[in-house]
């Protein structure tokens, strides 16, 4: 009988501890172990500073650790195919940016994953303007004598970028389209590279996602000459726009967001929505996230599905039409 009871016993544990995988990929007991949020791009850069504003919340909000992984390398496409083929159980999330989800795919032609299949949207995170900007040793005072002195020397001047299909990328290539210049393009391994070059003159001129930029431009290391968004921006209300300086209509920005595995279950996708959306509710996060040059976006997964989509056409279109390629 003894026997009996405890054989009994041990199958009902073994079906309990069978359940816990079940239930936590349901959702029904997520999170039960540590979470990696995989930045797919070197340490330094806004992407990598967003998945550090909001990993203290996350974890407060979670009840458990969030470990930031940078995978960096191939413009985000190492980070983001990681995570893409990772098990759909909501244990590991990625920091979207708008170049490995809507410009990669045009951009190379043998992307290890689809954006639109492989990877499931959570919430989008930002909208940052760029600002074209130079060192401030340099001769270029304004956004009009930078265009004349690329324009006298065609081929001479180049930019540098955060890597190919990043936003770096592709505002220089419109930009060489819209002002008919030709700056060549010099891809770095992520936004901080790229800026120390510039900071060390090894580099004339970069278009750089505010958020990386803005403390060297107030410590006067950088010049800004321009912003890439229709109106200019809060942070730098004396830099005029683009359409300003005589291209009507330019607008761009670099946008974010999180994605998890394509077939993660719904019930966790809404868990990570609505952490998201309690840490950016706070009003002083919200100050912390503003203060590096973007809004606070927030939503719901369906609104940042419909960003990816329309951007990836969008985009797509610059690339083709500018003749962006991979160096």
């Amino acid at each position: 009988m003894q026997k009996k009871r405890v054989l009994g016993y041990l199958g009902l544990s073994l079906a309990f501890n069978l359940c816990i995988p079940a239930a936590a990929a349901a959702g029904e007991a997520y999170p039960v172990k540590p979470i990696r949020f995989v930045v797919p791009y070197p340490p330094g850069g806004p992407t990598d500073l967003m998945a550090r504003l909001l990993q203290p919340g996350m974890q407060a909000r979670l009840g458990v650790p969030v470990v930031v992984e940078n995978r960096a390398g191939a413009g985000g496409n190492i980070g983001s195919d990681a995570v893409a083929k990772a098990l759909p159980d909501g244990y590991t999330i990625l920091l979207a940016a708008s170049g490995p989800m809507a410009v990669n795919p045009t951009l190379y032609k043998h992307l290890p994953y689809n954006p639109l299949t492989d990877l499931a949207p959570v919430i989008q995170l930002s909208a940052f303007p760029l600002v074209l900007e130079v060192n401030a040793a340099s001769p270029v005072k304004d956004i009009k004598s930078f265009i004349a002195a690329v324009k006298n020397k065609p081929g001479e001047y180049s930019f540098a970028s955060a890597g190919n299909g990043t936003p770096q990328h592709l505002v220089g290539e419109l930009f060489n389209s819209a002002a008919s210049t030709k700056m060549q393009h010099v891809a770095y391994k992520g936004a901080g590279p790229a800026l120390n070059d510039l900071l060390g003159s090894q580099v004339p001129v970069m278009f750089d996602i505010m958020a990386s930029s803005l403390t060297y431009i107030k410590a006067g290391k950088l010049r800004p000459l321009a912003v890439t968004t229709k109106t200019r921006v809060p942070a730098l209300p004396d830099v005029p726009t683009l359409a300003e300086a005589g291209m009507p209509g330019f607008d761009f920005v670099a946008w974010h967001g999180i994605a998890v595995p394509a077939a993660t279950p719904h019930p966790v996708v809404l868990r990570l929505n609505s952490v998201i959306n309690a840490i950016f509710a706070d009003p002083e996060f919200r100050k912390r996230w503003e203060a590096i040059g973007t809004p606070v976006v927030g939503g719901t997964p369906e609104a940042f599905g419909a960003l990816v989509r329309s951007e990836t056409g969008r985009l797509g279109k610059i690339v083709r039409d500018t003749g962006a390629t991979v160096d």
